[in-house]
């Protein structure tokens, strides 16, 4: 069984930073697409950043020069380095990879992990 667990949520002030983590465990044979989500009250889940197993990474505009996404391939993690953060930038952010195990490839979700910016 594959899990995604994530760590580094939290209450910080606007300005300030984070840093979210995120590892894959279980029977994991391989891993492409990893990223970070996010969910905003009352609104759709929203993409914020990924990268592939080759290192090639994409953010949305809001996000682009404030946050970093970096990967370990020989850890199975994904991390995501939130600076300059903004009140706007709260949500519940969810790890998300694609993964292979023995048997069959799919996508994988972590549990989630509040973000709040506020003064």
């Amino acid at each position: 069984q594959v899990q995604l667990v994530e760590s580094g949520g939290g209450l910080v002030q606007p300005g300030g930073s984070l840093r979210l983590s995120c590892v894959a465990s279980g029977s994991v044979s391989s891993i492409s697409a990893m990223g970070w989500y996010r969910q905003m009250p009352g609104l759709e889940l929203e993409l914020v950043a990924t990268i592939n197993n080759g290192g090639t990474t994409r953010y949305i505009p809001s996000v682009e020069g404030r946050f970093t996404i970096t990967r370990d391939n020989d850890k199975n993690t994904v991390d995501l380095q939130m600076n300059s953060l903004r009140p706007e930038d709260t949500a519940v952010y969810y790890c998300n990879a694609y993964i292979g195990t023995r048997f069959y490839e799919k996508d994988y979700w972590g549990q989630g992990t509040q973000v709040t910016v506020s003064s």
